[in-house]
């Protein structure tokens, strides 16, 4: 059976303000009323100023989008490669996908464009602004907010360097001694990057490497910054903003600082910021964990048939990729189906609200370190 199009549901002022000053009391304690002042500030000047299709469905089982990077296509003439990603969509893809994710198109240093170095900026060896707003002509456009970590060549890095606001307070800086065994990671680098300061040697949080330095959004400061960098990708097309990493954005001593509750306040703040101020836009988490902490970003818990989702709209599927792999390789379905059949079922009170969490899907392949992107003849 179809699936019932899930309806955009635009959140008042009143119904925003509600839910902003629960979050940021959650976050930020006596301090949420002069964020929410702050907040409400950033959304006048920077909020998107198209009219919202509060008309349309969100998504349904038809949606479909390709993932690519902004290099994957390259011709013989030196176009910018997001020209050429573009007039390949128009020329054989008019009706095929729904949209584009377009991974990271930003300067950057390492990990394959998610060590940020300029959010606000494209590389130029890629295009530039409005070939980003061209493609998302195209259909809906997918970008990656990158909140857990920025690169070292950043300039709020630098700014911690020379001990100069903004960025001087929006790091973790940790005493080399503190005991930080429980924390789960995904690599086995040294948590703790040793930063030579002005200050002399400070320690900092780096969760995946040491040129990807955590951020602090124990911070205000970051959160309201990184909403207006969402704010600012909405304003150039982008319809799905993916969260990278965002299981280990909220750091707390003693715990494994993966899930925290905190980390779930930033992301159902940020639900109601776009339902708020865009709505129809959808948020994509990214988190690459067992099935039962993956879809805890749906907020499933607190969902009644008469209190909608308030979190992620959509998460990321990682074990489908290579299982479709697997079966188209080997011709053999039965380990994708044995897997689907494990998958439990979402609550009757989700399948009959109006607007259910989203399917899941599912994580891209990159292409491997060392291959060279496709080049394409017009």
């Amino acid at each position: 059976m179809p699936f019932t199009p899930s309806r955009i549901t635009p959140l008042d002022d009143a119904a925003f303000d509600q839910r902003a000053d629960t979050h940021l009391k959650a976050l930020y304690g006596p301090r949420a009323d002069e964020v929410l002042r702050r907040l409400h500030t950033l959304l006048e000047h920077q909020a998107p100023s198209f009219p919202a299709q509060t008309d349309a469905h969100l998504w349904s089982e038809k949606d479909q989008w390709l993932i690519s990077y902004g290099s994957s296509l390259q011709d013989d003439a030196d176009t910018p490669p997001l020209a050429v990603l573009k007039t390949f969509l128009d020329q054989h893809l008019t009706e095929t996908f729904s949209g584009v994710h377009l991974l990271p198109f930003f300067p950057w240093s390492s990990d394959d464009g998610f060590s940020v170095i300029h959010y606000r900026e494209v590389d130029p060896a890629l295009g530039d602004w409005p070939q980003v707003r061209e493609l998302a002509q195209y259909g809906d456009l997918a970008v990656d907010l990158v909140l857990n970590h920025v690169s070292r060549e950043s300039l709020w890095f630098v700014d911690y360097l020379t001990g100069s606001q903004p960025g001087r307070d929006y790091f973790h800086e940790m005493d080399p001694e503190t005991d930080l065994s429980a924390v789960v990671r995904p690599r086995s680098s040294p948590l703790l990057v040793p930063i030579a300061t002005r200050r002399g040697t400070r320690y900092l949080w780096a969760t995946f490497s040491d040129d990807q330095i955590d951020l602090n959004f124990e911070n205000p400061d970051v959160l309201l910054e990184f909403i207006g960098i969402l704010l600012f990708y909405l304003q150039q097309g982008a319809r799905i903003i993916r969260l990278d990493a965002i299981a280990y954005l909220w750091k707390k001593v003693g715990t494994d600082c993966i899930h925290l509750p905190e980390t779930h306040e930033v992301v159902r703040l940020l639900r109601a910021v776009v339902d708020h101020v865009a709505p129809g836009t959808l948020l994509l988490t990214e988190t690459n964990v067992p099935h039962s902490e993956n879809i805890s970003y749906f907020g499933l818990e607190r969902v009644t048939p008469d209190t909608p989702p308030d979190e992620a709209h959509l998460v990321y599927q990682f074990p489908l990729p290579p299982l479709l792999l697997h079966s188209l390789t080997s011709g053999e379905a039965g380990t994708l189906a044995s897997w689907l059949k494990s998958l439990p079922e979402l609550p009757p009170a989700v399948v009959s609200s109006t607007s259910p969490p989203a399917m899941t899907v599912s994580a891209c392949v990159r292409w491997k370190a060392g291959w060279n992107p496709m080049r394409w003849k017009h």
